[in-house]
């Protein structure tokens, strides 16, 4: 008993699927396009007062971010439709055979989840210590004698270097008025 196989041709849908499949790359342009969008309309739309304004003032930045974006936008989008694609992802030391560690990132998402809602009540200090001291715990580090102490030292610098030097005000919480 023999078995026949017939050539279906392509229908329109299947074509469209294998271009969309082909030039996926674009969906990382339409991101970067609205991106750009959203951070010029906000530059843009910024009230910034005369006297509040140095010599370059608050909208130069995100401006010229956002500008970027779209040039940036354009220019994958031309090098997607004359046919350039990125490279498949080889990875350093990653088993692209292997599933994804859930675990790890949940564990990272709680750590950061934990961190948003304890910075008002206990102060970035040790809301961010917590932080750092989780995501390396999350990350696979067991040292329970040197994590805490790592982390509390890179809280209190990050905290000193935004609030007191570049004068970013964080929430001190118990600290607040000791450093």
């Amino acid at each position: 008993m023999t078995t026949q196989t017939t050539d279906i041709p392509p229908t329109p849908t299947d074509e469209r699927r294998s271009w969309l499949r082909e030039h996926s790359e674009l969906g990382v342009c339409v991101l970067l396009l609205a991106l750009g969008a959203l951070v010029l309309t906000d530059a843009l739309t910024m009230d910034v007062d005369i006297t509040q304004r140095g010599p370059v003032g608050p909208k130069t930045v995100p401006v010229v971010v956002g500008i970027g974006l779209l040039v940036i936008a354009a220019l994958l989008a031309v090098d997607v439709l004359r046919g350039g694609h990125g490279q498949a992802e080889t990875g350093e030391d990653i088993d692209l055979s292997e599933p994804a560690d859930w675990r790890t990132v949940l564990l990272l998402t709680g750590v950061f989840l934990g961190a948003a809602v304890l910075i008002e009540p206990l102060g970035f200090p040790i809301a961010g210590a917590l932080l750092f001291w989780g995501a390396a715990f999350a990350l696979g580090s067991r040292r329970v004698d040197r994590d805490p102490l790592i982390a509390g030292v890179l809280s209190l610098a990050t905290y000193a270097l935004f609030n007191n030097l570049l004068g970013v005000p964080l929430p001190g919480g118990p600290l607040m008025g000791v450093m």
